[in-house]
C-alpha cells in the first residue's frame, strides 16, 4: 500500500454525480456548468410548470369544455356479493356497520360508502351504510335485512 492507490473504505463516501462549485481544480470552475449568462444560470431560477419558452403553452392551446363540479361527493362501491363473501368467510354475522367495512378493507376510513346491487345476497343482513341504490335496497331486504342509511 502506498499514498497511489488509497481509497476511502467501502460504503464511506455518498456523493453522486458531479461536484460543481469547488472552483478551477475541479474541472467545472467558473460558471459550474451553468453555461454563461441568462436566467439558467442564476441561483433562485425556476421555471414556471408548462412553460414552453415564450410558446403559448399546451394547457392553453386545447379547447376547455364540461364542467367540473366542486361539491362532487365520491362513493366507495360495494357490491352485495362482496357482503354475503364477508359473511360466508365469518368476518360478520347478521351486522355490517361501516367499522365492519374499514376493518376488511372494503373502504377507508374517511370515505362515504355506497352499497350497490351486483351479485347475489342470501344471509339476512342489517347493513349501515351512506347510500344504497334501489336494488341494492330491495336484495337486502328481499333477504329479510335491513338497509339504514347513515
Amino acid at each position: 500500500m502506498n499514498l497511489s492507490n488509497l481509497k476511502p473504505a467501502e460504503g464511506a463516501t455518498h456523493r453522486e454525480g458531479k461536484v460543481v462549485g469547488r472552483g478551477q481544480g475541479s474541472g467545472k470552475g467558473g460558471t459550474s456548468t451553468r453555461g454563461h449568462k441568462g436566467a439558467k444560470s442564476r441561483s433562485g431560477y425556476s421555471k414556471k410548470i408548462g412553460f414552453e419558452g415564450g410558446q403559448m403553452p399546451l394547457q392553453r392551446r386545447v379547447p376547455k369544455f364540461g364542467f367540473k363540479n366542486i361539491n362532487r361527493k365520491e362513493y366507495a362501491g360495494i357490491n352485495l356479493d362482496r357482503l354475503q363473501d364477508l359473511v360466508d368467510r365469518g368476518l360478520a354475522k347478521d351486522v355490517i356497520t361501516f367499522d365492519v367495512l374499514v376493518e376488511n378493507r372494503l373502504a377507508g376510513k374517511s370515505e362515504l360508502v355506497k352499497i350497490l346491487g351486483g351479485g347475489q345476497l342470501t344471509a339476512k343482513l342489517q347493513v349501515s351504510a351512506h347510500k344504497f341504490t334501489a336494488t341494492a335496497k330491495a336484495a337486502i331486504e328481499a333477504a329479510g335485512g335491513e338497509a339504514i342509511s347513515l
